[in-house]
């Protein structure tokens, strides 16, 4: 039997960045594919719990683990802890980041540096032991961003981070080649996210949702199902891509 015809209960993912709005969407569409989970997160422990919690309580297997995802000896207690816990690995997702906004002109320079460590750096860690790691039949989905198309204003430092994910990400899955382990992306368009929606008014919000042409903001729930159609046994065929779930903004 081979790995992608094992049970789906055996599978087992790691969800950095689990505990967010996009991550905890990720974890529980995860779970409710028969998968255990290990819900990363590096600050709110509370929040990890609650996924935790709530995964447990539909009758999954989950663990809560802190990290700093840009720390390579955290990062590989992580994955110890994941193989320690359910016995291998099978899917890594990476949802882990941050966007901090301004004109390139104006962008302080540690605020460039921060965003590079966790979005460039953070992803590279993760990516490299996830390679190492992974199990045959496995899937990595690393996280970019439509904004990659869209060339908005104050973007451009995130934009580059994002962007150097995605080389890494389609250039990983050619070095991958003959160990059945899928390298993707997803780059979400606007989100419905407290993180997305905090400071925005609610006339903005209608005007940024009314740019798609289905006339509404993602879900994070849309942008869980993309990762879970990439880390299941339909996306087996889906390698080396960069999928963009954004309603048809770009």
């Amino acid at each position: 039997m081979t790995p992608i015809e094992q049970s789906a209960a055996t599978r087992v993912a790691i969800v950095t960045g689990g505990s967010g709005g996009i991550g905890s969407a990720v974890a529980h569409a995860l779970a409710a594919n028969g998968m255990s989970v290990v819900v990363h997160y590096s600050g709110r422990a509370d929040r990890a719990e609650k996924v935790v919690a709530s995964i447990q309580e539909a009758g999954g297997a989950a663990v809560a683990v802190s990290g700093d995802v840009a720390d390579e000896t955290a990062m590989t207690a992580l994955f110890d802890a994941a193989e320690e816990r359910f016995g291998g690995i099978d899917v890594v997702v990476n949802t882990a980041g941050i966007m901090l906004l301004a004109p390139l002109a104006e962008m302080a320079l540690d605020a460039f540096d921060q965003m590079h460590r966790v979005n460039v750096r953070g992803t590279f860690v993760v990516s490299q032991l996830a390679a190492r790691r992974l199990r045959p039949g496995g899937a990595l989905v690393n996280f970019s961003t439509s904004v990659t198309r869209l060339q908005q204003p104050t973007y451009a430092a995130y934009a580059a981070s994002k962007g150097a994910v995605e080389a890494m990400t389609l250039i990983l899955a050619r070095e991958l080649r003959g160990q059945d382990i899928t390298v993707n992306a997803v780059a979400p368009g606007p989100t419905a996210t407290p993180l997305f929606l905090e400071g925005k008014s609610p006339e903005l919000v209608e005007r940024i949702a009314a740019v798609s042409p289905l006339e509404r903001l993602g879900t994070p729930e849309d942008i869980a199902s993309a990762v879970a159609f990439l880390a299941g046994p339909g996306g087996r065929w889906v390698n080396g891509q960069v999928l963009f779930a954004n309603g048809g903004v770009a």
